[in-house]
């Protein structure tokens, strides 16, 4: 994928290193004004505001946050291109409106958006930028992959990030800036260690353990429970009447914790999503040669997303890991220190 940007004609705004200390000037050299950040993924979309420095101030950290607000999904494939407009654009007022901003202070608005898989996606979230801002604002849009990424190496963009939330998707950079990518493409082209996929396979495996398809399992009874529905038959209306992929991928706990009481349906779901999504790490590592020549050099692995943080006893996130470094035994496994929106507020801020 392309680095996506435009200021005043410039498209190559995407900086290879954040440094800590770097700093910059806006056109007339004041102060005055500030910086969008946004993260938008299939569940929520997060924007932080964030003062505009001149060239004779040292970028802070933590970043100064103004404001900051937080809305539902943004991922076009997902809600539509109108809903996610609005979206991010409700996003972006609210968080100026609780800086005491408003959009005449904005001078570059960074965005980082699942969904945005071709230069087609990133133009047109680019135009309806256009339409809202004037053209001395400097606009970023990318894949919220790399920020991810940014989010566990301190900025510099070189490894692999693995991101399992409602959707999944592995992307990485090699040295010479090289850049490859794996799954990411959605729940309908099999995005099977996500979250939305867990939870489709344990729903799945209710409704053919109802009609004599599969084996019984404690998931029927876990998930009937969590929807307050009193047989498998609702389900198919229960899905159906809003197939929303965050609204499904909410019941991985349910078959996390079936898997936890040793329920066998519920324990090869996880396993099979870990090994899943280990084999996106893997396709990425490979075509980037991230392991070096022998295939034991070291590289970072972000791991990011809510399925890999579930901090429970069947681990999913130690799964995904063991699967990797029994290929890749240099694989460093990274969890972000640092918040993915306000990465994307520095690429943004160093971009001037």
């Amino acid at each position: 994928m392309n680095n996506y940007g435009e200021s005043n004609g410039d498209s190559n705004v995407h900086k290879k290193k954040i440094e800590g200390n770097d700093h910059c000037e806006n056109g007339d050299g004041s102060d005055n004004g500030v910086i969008l950040g946004v993260d938008g993924g299939a569940t929520s979309t997060v924007c932080v505001c964030i003062p505009l420095f001149s060239s004779s101030k040292t970028l802070a950290y933590p970043l100064p946050v103004l404001g900051r607000a937080v809305s539902g999904c943004s991922n076009h494939n997902s809600v539509g291109e109108n809903a996610a407009r609005d979206t991010l654009e409700e996003v972006m007022a609210e968080a100026l409106s609780k800086s005491g901003s408003d959009w005449s202070a904005v001078h570059a608005v960074c965005l980082g958006v699942s969904g945005v898989n071709h230069p087609t996606d990133q133009e047109r979230i680019l135009n309806w930028l256009r339409e809202i801002f004037p053209s001395h604002v400097k606009l970023y849009v990318q894949n919220d992959a790399v920020a991810a990424l940014a989010s566990g190496t301190m900025g510099k963009l070189h490894g692999c990030v693995l991101i399992a939330g409602t959707g999944c998707i592995s992307y990485g950079f090699a040295e010479d800036g090289r850049e490859a990518r794996a799954s990411g493409a959605g729940p309908v082209l099999g995005d099977w260690g996500s979250g939305y996929g867990i939870a489709a396979k344990a729903l799945t495996a209710v409704i053919r353990a109802h009609d004599g398809r599969g084996p019984q399992t404690m998931l029927t009874n876990k998930i009937l429970k969590a929807l307050s529905l009193s047989s498998p038959d609702e389900l198919i209306g229960w899905t159906y009447a809003d197939p929303s992929w965050a609204r499904i991928a909410a019941l991985v706990p349910e078959v996390v914790s079936c898997a936890e009481a040793c329920d066998q349906v519920a324990t090869k779901i996880l396993v099979d999503a870990a090994q899943d999504l280990a084999l996106s790490v893997k396709a990425v590592v490979q075509r980037l040669h991230l392991c070096g020549e022998d295939g034991n050099g070291s590289f970072p692995v972000v791991m990011v997303g809510g399925v890999l943080e579930a901090n429970k006893t069947w681990d999913i996130g130690k799964e995904v890991v063991k699967c990797i470094q029994e290929q890749f035994p240099g694989a460093h496994p990274i969890t972000p220190q640092v918040s993915i929106d306000s990465l994307f507020v520095l690429e943004a801020f160093i971009s001037q």
